[in-house]
């Protein structure tokens, strides 16, 4: 499977702090829990890189 590929899988997700100093990204699918943890720097990252990702797809499928 890859970033282009479709799936029927449906997840839930939350994000939010830990104790620790984390953030955590939690998905839940009917039959997996799967937690991932990055440091706050990690998910400023991350967080750039989805935003730069809806700005390309808003370009390339415009309304």
């Amino acid at each position: 499977m890859s970033i282009n590929s479709e799936t029927e899988v449906s997840a839930d997700l939350q994000v939010g702090p830990t104790s620790l100093g984390m953030v955590r990204l939690y998905f839940q699918t009917g039959s997996v829990d799967i937690p991932m943890d990055f440091t706050p720097d990690e998910a400023e990252e991350i967080a750039e890189e989805i935003k730069s990702s809806a700005q390309k797809a808003r370009e390339t499928c415009p309304k």
